[in-house]
This record gives C-alpha cells, structure tokens and sequence, in this order.
C-alpha cells in the first residue's frame, strides 16, 4: 500500500487475503489498484473492493480504479464477469478498469507510475511499477537492461525473492541482491519469499548492506 503527502493511497495487487489485510490496517478509503498480472494469489480479492464502494453509501457509490496491461484486464473481465454484466445486480464490486500500455508512464493520485515489464518465466509477462523514489517488482523471473535502466537510484527497491535455489519463474535472493546492486538502490527489501528462505532471525544476517528481508507490518517513509 502506497500512500502520499496529499492524501492519495493506492495498493499494488489484490491477492486473497485483500480483505483481512485492509482490515487489519483499517483502512476506509482507496483510490486505485495496481495489477502485476492475472494470477489469483495477485487478483484473487477484487471482489472484496465492494466494501470501499459502499463505505459511505448513501448517497454516493465510490468506483475503484484498476490499471493493469492488456492480458491482465482481460482476464480480471473474464473471471469478474458479473461485475461487468449490462444489467448487473445490487452489491456487485463497482470496478473502473483502465488499460496501461506498459510502454508509457500513467498517472495514480497525482503521481507519476513508470510500468517497468519483466519475464514471471518464458511464458508469462508481469508489470512492476516505479513510484518517484521507489520501485516495486514481484513474480519476476527476468528483466532486460533497457527496463532496468527505470529502476536507476531508486531510494527503495521492493523485489521477489523466493528461495536460494534457481526457480523457475522467480529471482532467488542473489538474483534479486544483484538486482539491487546494478541499479544502485539505496535500500532493497525483499519479499514474495517461501518457506525455503528459513527463519528470519536466522537469515537477517546474511544480506549485504542496505538489502532487508520484509515482514508483514513493515512501514517505510521515503522523503
């Protein structure tokens, strides 16, 4: 969840567990939702933005804006057809879809979104974002330089880091550490981990500097 100085907040992907997310940090208000890509442990919650529709009905009816490339669009129509029906019943998630060309920066809340484009693995494609100062990509396996050139001197760089082991359609934390290192980060928090990694206080220890695991809860503040 990304918020501003002038009150914009927007969240990046909607996976499952959406609701008891924005639950937990009691949140009333949303102004848009960045998709990655289509798969449902990234999509499987947008039925879940009814409530922010509704949180001061009536009399207003609050749409929320999603911005995703092409293919993502449509497959959140296809899979959330019923919001989307000509005569649609009372309740439905009231959803404003907007299609970004991956190519070309857009604007969220008054804020610059750069899409940055990567391989998920040879068959799939996924959209990370660059924020002003800060970048975050998830489910990459692959990026070529012309898309890392978006990401130079970010103050923090959000990254998958699945496992140690090569895997097929994520970076493992050296893919990802270096990753951080050519585009010189300032600060890189890795997430999208499994089990594999270990615990915490076991592996805090072994990142080089300036490079973090995340944690649920975890807050930053980029001046």
């Amino acid at each position: 969840m990304i918020e501003t100085d002038g009150g914009a907040r927007f969240v990046i992907d909607a996976g499952p567990d959406f609701r008891c997310q924005m639950l937990r940090t009691g949140i009333r208000h949303l102004d848009a939702i960045l998709l990655t890509h289509e798969h449902k442990d990234h999509i499987g919650g947008l039925d879940d933005v009814r409530a922010f529709n509704f949180v001061d009905y009536p009399p207003l009816v609050h749409k929320v804006d999603i911005y995703a490339a092409p293919h993502t669009i449509g497959v959140v129509r296809k899979d959330f057809d019923y919001a989307f029906a000509q005569d649609k019943y009372r309740g439905v998630p009231e959803i404003e879809l907007h299609e970004i060309d991956v190519t070309r920066p857009f604007r969220v809340g008054g804020l610059e979104v750069v899409p940055v484009s990567g391989h998920h693995s040879d068959r799939f494609a996924v959209t990370g974002y660059r924020i002003g100062r800060l970048a975050y990509l998830t489910d990459f396996n692959g990026i070529d330089d012309r898309q890392l050139d978006k990401l130079r001197s970010v103050d923090v760089l959000v990254i998958n880091a699945l496992r140690y082991e090569k895997h097929i359609s994520h970076f493992t934390v050296d893919e990802a550490v270096e990753i951080s290192r050519r585009v010189h980060a300032r600060r890189t928090y890795l997430t999208h981990m499994s089990h594999q990694i270990g615990l915490y206080a076991d592996k805090k220890d072994t990142l080089p500097a300036g490079v973090e695991f995340a944690w649920d809860g975890l807050r930053i503040e980029i001046e």
